[in-house]
């Protein structure tokens, strides 16, 4: 394999099936926990403080980790580390099935996380480094029509499985994918690594990220029942330990965050733009299924696939709206989105007791997938033509854990910022009160990030680094490609030109 297999071979479509399943798992569990939360809730016995976590115990881990999960792969062999990460991912996966208690299960949803780190990065590192140069995009374009639909079926299927044999087998279905992806792996994916990635891995970083995450979350997830000492101490040590991580980045050779990259305005002003329309994704997704389920009466079949219609356009369109911010510029697409999407989030204010979905939930849903469509593409090219070409790949990775951060910051703000606590997620009124509130909320920092767009992004920009494919199918965060040799931009030792390309 001098240059690389074709895509047209049987080797070929084994590997982008393998590298598909794979991440395809990461990205059912992120739209189907959010379907099962309200009967995980009930059966556990659950407080809100534990659901949150449900969720954010699996984003701490998978923000903290992810930089680092590529630069493994280069080092160890991406392969190796892809397989590990599958086999991991299984593991967790069935240790959440079984969990006897809500302690369990947020303990293995973090340890899932880990999993997701390493599969995240690899599945696209695994089609750079496999395929021939000519047949690249086709392959990560194929991956992404897979990507697709996971994305579009993982709803649907997570309400069935809820509605029929119970939410844990959101959990167990992973098993048999994950025992698939291991047979194709090692029967069809040839190994793979940079034999010139050298230097320690950022492993204090890594640590002193997550923590600083963890302590931030903690006390805003805890502070929604009460304010107590243990909220005080764990808020001031996240902010302290966020001091820290920053002067140690700025003392390292090879930092996992490489502070050099905010000396751009324009790569300042993107990431905190992503940060406004990702948190804001996340804290209006979190209530949404509960506000469907508990208030407006629906199936959790009928829930999940309530926002079909958003992931429906993005399959469809986002290349097209890639195109269309290639000709105009990105100012307007990540202005005017933005805004569709607060319009979309105002429109569920009428998703209420006795909702109906053509009248109320369509609406809202069509609205803010055509906001999103417009500007996911547009936000990753901005990211990519920040920085110069050699630094592409930590520019993507750094507003992908940026992105993920926000979701958990979001889904840990939001309940105290709404009065929801306790067990009142099971209690219709109080969970209508506090998802109007969410929405103005939600609404308002969409509104707000498309104004910061409009102020701070220049009209037109010059494409340094493209990515190489436009299908966005996910929209849990912007998807990280670690692949071709980046010289110099190597975080905590990897060496991947991380790219941006659809759906991961």
């Amino acid at each position: 394999m001098d240059n690389g297999i074709r895509l047209r071979s049987a080797q070929g479509r084994w590997v982008v099936l393998a590298a598909a399943l794979g991440s395809g798992m990461a990205m059912l569990d992120s739209t189907v926990v959010n379907v099962a939360l309200p009967h995980i809730g009930a059966d556990l016995h659950a407080s809100l403080a534990e659901l949150q976590w449900t969720l954010n115990a699996y984003l701490l881990t998978l923000a903290g980790l992810i930089l680092l999960g590529g630069s493994l792969g280069d080092r160890y062999g991406r392969r190796r580390v892809f397989l590990i990460g599958g086999i991991w991912f299984a593991a967790a996966s069935g240790l959440c099935a079984v969990a006897p208690t809500v302690g369990v299960l947020i303990v293995a949803r973090a340890l899932q996380g880990i999993g997701g780190a390493l599969l995240t990065p690899g599945s696209l590192a695994l089609l750079q480094a496999t395929f021939h140069p000519d047949d690249r995009s086709a392959a990560v374009g194929a991956w992404s029509g897979l990507g697709g639909v996971a994305t579009a079926v993982g709803p649907f299927l997570g309400g069935w499985l809820v509605s029929g044999p119970g939410w844990r087998w959101i959990f167990v279905i992973n098993l048999p994918v994950a025992v698939v992806v291991a047979l194709l792996t090692e029967r069809h994916v040839p190994e793979s690594r940079d034999e010139q990635a050298t230097g320690r891995f950022d492993v204090p970083g890594a640590v002193l990220a997550a923590l600083s995450l963890g302590g931030v979350t903690y006390a805003l997830t805890a502070a929604a029942s009460g304010v107590s000492p243990a909220v005080w101490i764990s808020a001031v040590v996240g902010v302290l330990l966020a001091a820290v991580f920053i002067r140690v980045e700025g003392r390292r050779p090879e930092p996992m965050l490489p502070l050099g990259l905010f000396s751009s305005r324009l790569f300042s002003a993107v990431n905190v733009v992503t940060l406004g329309i990702y948190g804001a994704l996340s804290g209006i997704l979190f209530f949404l299924q509960v506000q469907l389920q508990t208030v407006a009466g629906f199936s959790p079949v009928v829930a999940g696939v309530a926002f079909a219609p958003l992931t429906v356009l993005m399959l469809l369109f986002s290349s097209r709206a890639g195109r269309l911010a290639t000709r105009i510029g990105p100012r307007l697409p990540l202005t005017i989105g933005p805004l569709l999407a607060a319009g979309g989030v105002l429109l569920m204010l009428r998703i209420g007791a006795h909702a109906s979905y053509w009248a109320d939930v369509f609406p809202s849903a069509l609205l803010f997938g055509i906001g999103l469509t417009l500007l996911v593409a547009p936000l990753t090219a901005t990211v990519l033509a920040a920085v110069d070409v050699r630094r592409a790949g930590i520019a993507s990775g750094v507003n992908n854990a940026a992105a993920r951060a926000a979701g958990l910051l979001a889904v840990a703000a939001l309940p105290l910022l709404t009065g929801l606590s306790g067990t009142q997620y099971q209690v219709a009124g109080s969970v209508n009160s506090a998802f109007h509130s969410a929405c103005l909320i939600c609404a308002g920092v969409l509104a707000g990030s498309g104004l910061l767009a409009l102020a701070t992004v220049p009209a037109r920009t010059e494409p340094r680094a493209e990515p190489d494919a436009t299908w966005y199918c996910g929209t849990a965060s912007p998807p990280v490609d670690p692949g071709h040799e980046c010289p110099g931009s190597r975080a905590g030792g990897s060496s991947g030109d991380q790219r941006m390309a659809p759906g991961a």
